[in-house]
């Protein structure tokens, strides 16, 4: 055989190996502080269920007037909101930051994670030991009481020493890059991201006037941080979108070179932020026009091309196995409902529950992509592996529940239920209002059992000791 010939057939394996969207999970002791976040995203999440429980009851046909959960149902939305929200998604950041950056300043992680699960815990015990009123403000809802309020300030903290140490020991991407340094740059991008929201958040409370009542106050504090926050997210998501694609077998179009620029296409508008605060007061109309259109226009650049490219992925790759069946159904229940919530983002008119139709398709989107991150991820940090029947019909079971949860929810906003409301707030009048509603309890219960089992599969499989090494 001469060199030519062997170069050729060669050129093309090595070719999809350097184009292979992974990374390698350490075995040293960023594995165990990674497990620590990972156990603190489950714990946010199953405590999010059981608040979520009182919500679809409080605001399902006939069960509402049986059980009297009104006056509870805007603590318990407070409450399931930061949990299934902002806990889950940053601790499960915490976990990704662990992994990817550097073995350095470890103690910062440990003090960053001891902070987040005291916060944590605090948040949960709030509503049972504080007279708080609960504060529907976007992004980040509260309750007015000292010991929700010192939970927020812990987890706040805790938040900027994580991001800190992610900032420091983030790896270099290289200038020739690979799939893993694809992964590495989009994972350093949310980091960054997390940071400019830290800074809008620090830079509302030092400009907001404290004279201001109180909902408009935590409306304009988390105004700006929250738009930021959710480019954060999504930057994760694609990471996981293409991190599951190359687990499943799916061939995703998009080269290495070409994936790191679309990161940082989603990672450029995130830069307009301190400009908006610069130009505009923080409780002028502007201000708060700005940052919806930032999220509007500059949030969607790079999704479309990502989803396109992932969806082209999945449909091209391999029948699944066991073992890709759980990624699989996740990568594609993900794409689903965040494609829904985009979706119905545009039909959106008026303050009704379309506006939490479109955030939850977007947020459960999210929340799928990293589901079946997780159940990537467990055996290569020693743990068992997620599969079999219960693994596959998790996702399903989550993402149906949640189609069915929006689509009541679009349904009753075209009858212009409120969002926000519960009991005989909602002023449910026709059959058809009734009818929406109960489509939206049903897929609420379902999604709830949906989140249970997830946390049940993983459970299961942190206890049980992985017989390989992937």
């Amino acid at each position: 055989m001469n060199i030519r010939s062997f170069s050729a057939d060669i050129a093309p394996a090595a070719l999809r190996a350097s184009s292979r969207y992974e990374l390698a999970v350490p075995a040293d002791a960023r594995r165990a502080l990674a497990t620590g976040w990972l156990a603190l995203a489950i714990g946010a999440l199953l405590a999010s269920g059981l608040f979520s429980i009182l919500l679809v009851l409080s605001r399902a046909p006939y069960v509402k007037d049986v059980f009297p959960l009104a006056d509870f149902f805007r603590v318990a939305l407070v409450v399931h909101v930061d949990l299934s929200v902002l806990v889950w998604f940053a601790a499960f950041a915490g976990l990704l930051w662990s992994l990817h950056g550097a073995p350095r300043l470890l103690w910062l992680g440990w003090t960053a994670l001891a902070g987040a699960g005291a916060a944590t815990l605090a948040m949960c015990a709030a509503p049972f030991v504080d007279q708080g009123l609960p504060l529907m403000s976007n992004y980040i809802p509260v309750l007015d009481g000292p010991v929700f309020l010192g939970a927020l300030v812990l987890f706040g903290v805790s938040c900027a020493l994580v991001v800190g140490r992610a900032l420091a020991v983030a790896p270099r991407v290289g200038t020739r890059p690979d799939g893993a340094a694809a992964l590495r740059f989009g994972l350093n991008a949310a980091a960054v991201s997390a940071a400019v929201a830290l800074l809008a958040f620090a830079w509302s409370y030092a400009a907001v006037p404290a004279e201001v009542e109180r909902k408009a106050y935590f409306e304009v504090l988390f105004w700006g941080g929250g738009h930021v926050l959710q480019f954060t997210w999504t930057l994760l998501m694609f990471a996981a979108w293409l991190w599951l694609g190359e687990a499943i077998g799916a061939r995703n179009p998009l080269s290495p070179r070409i994936a790191i620029l679309l990161f940082a296409i989603a990672l450029a508008s995130v830069f307009a932020t301190p400009l908006i605060y610069l130009a505009y007061d923080v409780v002028s109309v502007e201000h708060y026009r700005m940052q919806t259109w930032l999220m509007r226009i500059g949030g969607g650049l790079a999704i479309v091309p990502f989803g396109l490219a992932v969806l082209w992925g999945v449909m091209t790759a391999p029948r699944a196995s066991a073992v890709t069946a759980p990624l699989k159904a996740s990568l594609i229940w993900s794409l689903a409902l965040f494609g829904a919530g985009g979706l119905i983002g545009l039909a959106i008119s008026g303050s009704n529950v379309k506006i939490p139709a479109h955030y939850h398709g977007s947020i459960v989107g999210v929340t799928l992509a990293f589901m079946g991150l997780v159940y990537y991820l467990l055996p290569r940090m020693g743990f068992g592996r997620p599969q079999g029947r219960l693994a596959t019909v998790q996702p399903a079971l989550y993402g149906a529940g949640q189609l069915l949860h929006i689509a009541g929810l679009l349904w009753s906003g075209g009858y212009g239920v409120q969002r926000k409301v519960a009991g005989g707030e909602q002023m449910l009048r026709g059959a058809e209002q009734v009818a929406a509603m109960g489509l939206m309890g049903l897929g609420g219960l379902l999604a709830v059992a949906g989140g249970i089992l997830f946390a049940f599969v993983v459970l299961r499989a942190l206890w049980t000791s992985s017989t390989s090494r992937s």
